[in-house]
This record gives C-alpha cells, structure tokens and sequence, in this order.
C-alpha cells in the first residue's frame, strides 16, 4: 500500500497543515483528503513521494512551485 502525504494551505500557499495516510489507491487519498480537510484550508495538495498527485482549486498551481 503506498503512502501519501495529504497538504493543506492557507489563501497564500503557506502550509496550514499535513498527515500521512497509507492508501490503496490515488483515489482513496484524494477522498480522504477531501474528507479530512481544515476548515480553514484554502488549498489542499495530496503528493506520493516527490510526485504531486492532486491539487484543488487549480489555481494555485500559479503561486506554488512544486517540490523540488
């Protein structure tokens, strides 16, 4: 089962706050990313290792520069 690590932002791209969760799948951790969110997270990222898998809202891909 791989693990992700769920990212939460707040309106200026900094980090509110983050987890990691074993999923089975992508999906699972989009939906549990969803399911777990702060209510005062902006923006929520979902990443497996170094990869971004998700984000929402899409916008932010224009103030947030991926991991390096």
């Amino acid at each position: 089962m791989p693990s992700y690590e769920i990212c939460y932002l707040n309106n200026d791209g900094s980090l509110a706050g983050k987890f990691a969760a074993t999923c089975d799948t992508e999906m699972q951790a989009k939906i549990l990313a969803h399911a777990m969110r702060l209510d005062s997270a902006r923006g929520i990222e979902v990443w497996d290792g170094n990869d971004l898998i998700y984000r929402r809202p899409d916008e932010l891909d224009r103030r947030i520069v991926a991991r390096q």
